[in-house]
């Protein structure tokens, strides 16, 4: 098909923020050297902020291209379902009575473990919480695993080289850990429902080679450092006041119901009002709320859907001219460099398709989900937790890139192999 001038022009900005996100390590240090326009070079430099900025430029050119009426047609029509509920979920499962719940599960579990030091909480972090994203979906899986990494780990003295690695680790485990039911990874949500996958056919499929290739991975980096975990003191959380059952149960209410009307966000909105008037009237057994953190990841999520969909011209054709024997590579690469879950829905679109062919797409979609931020749905929410801990206050995508690509080949292996 020959693309319109606004669609060529979306590729030149998709392109552009792509290259962006590669660069918010330079424009911090930018803010760091430079400080006469610190501000600016901040802005750019936040990561959450990249596809969001290159969206507002792009609808900026719809309008000057095609009238105000297009763009605001265009914008209308998008559908913003998914960055408004990572943003609700992340608040939701980032609050203190959530996440002194899980962390009280994790030790517990460590300590049956009897590793040295930190060695059993990194583990069960590491492959536990990844898994549990297939129940109260990705977004929230990653929230609550990055919080636990940024209180037991990134916020003490351990070495950038870990905290690569757990980042790389964190991000392939989360996007395939997703896999066991049909609802909880976007890629898989895509398709599902579509495909007539259901809670059966995602465990035989992909499910129990998930929970191999997310145990390798999470023991593999635990037994690489194992000197260096075996050294730190597992928290015990004595510090902190326990929060009463019922306000627990609570905030378990309102998280299982956000993710049973993940659909409907008219009413997951409304469930997340209701929730901060719960929050504010129990504020002392509150942390601060992760509002800020919440709403850029979904500013970026928004962005991404304005300028992804611009690339379905090229996108789709180039997925068509793949057999089911390249799919599954194909996939794993064209991820990295756009949303998975955009992937599999251009997919979704296309009739015929054989099952191995349906199967190989999925695969690598989840496959390629930890490589870069914008890989998989979850990763910007990692990011916006744990970049502060970074020199500079950023991640470098190169050290992502290559800190990812082990734990991807396991995952790779796992799913064409077994």
């Amino acid at each position: 098909m020959t693309p319109s001038t606004i669609e060529q022009v979306g590729a030149v900005l998709f392109a552009v923020a792509i290259l962006h996100t590669f660069a918010t390590k330079f424009f911090e240090h930018l803010a760091h050297t430079r400080p006469a326009h610190a501000g600016l070079w901040h802005l750019l430099g936040e990561t959450e902020v990249v596809f969001g900025f290159w969206a507002m430029v792009l609808v900026v050119a719809m309008f000057a291209t095609n009238g105000s009426k297009t763009a605001i047609e265009y914008i209308d029509s998008r559908n913003f379902n998914e960055p408004m509920f990572v943003f609700v979920i992340m608040v939701i499962a980032g609050t203190r009575p959530i996440l002194q719940t899980v962390m009280t599960s994790v030790r517990l579990t460590a300590q049956a473990l009897h590793l040295p030091g930190s060695m059993g909480t990194y583990l069960v972090v590491m492959a536990v919480v990844p898994l549990l994203g297939s129940f109260i979906t990705e977004p929230a899986a990653m929230t609550l695993a990055a919080l636990i990494l940024a209180d037991s780990f990134f916020g003490r003295d351990i070495s950038s080289r870990l905290k690569y690695a757990t980042l790389g680790v964190l991000f392939v485990n989360i996007s395939i850990g997703g896999t066991l039911t049909p609802f909880a990874a976007p890629p898989v949500l895509m398709v599902a429902r579509q495909w007539n996958w259901d809670m059966s056919s995602m465990l035989l499929l992909f499910g129990w080679k998930a929970v191999v290739a997310v145990i390798v991975n999470a023991l593999s980096a635990t037994l690489l450092f194992r000197h260096e975990l075996s050294q730190l003191s597992p928290e015990d959380g004595s510090g902190k006041h326990p929060v009463p059952g019922a306000l627990v149960l609570v905030h378990l209410a309102f998280l299982v119901g956000v993710v049973v009307f993940v659909h409907h966000p008219a009413v997951f909105m409304g469930l997340f009002l209701l929730f901060l008037g719960v929050a504010h009237a129990y504020r002392h057994y509150q942390e601060r709320l992760i509002l800020r953190e919440g709403l850029l990841v979904a500013f970026f999520l928004a962005g991404l859907v304005v300028l992804g969909d611009q690339q379905q011209w090229w996108l789709q054709s180039v997925l068509m001219r793949m057999n089911s024997a390249l799919i599954f590579s194909g996939s794993v690469i064209l991820t990295a460099f756009i949303d998975n879950a955009a992937l599999t829905y251009l997919g979704s679109l296309v009739e015929g398709l054989s099952d191995g062919f349906k199967y190989a797409l999925v695969a690598g979609a989840v496959t390629g989900g930890g490589l870069t931020i914008i890989a998989n749905a979850p990763n910007p929410a990692g990011i916006a937790i744990l970049r502060g801990y970074f020199e500079d206050g950023a991640v470098n995508p190169m050290g992502l890139l290559v800190a990812a690509l082990a734990p991807t080949i396991v995952a790779a292996l796992a799913f064409k192999l077994l």
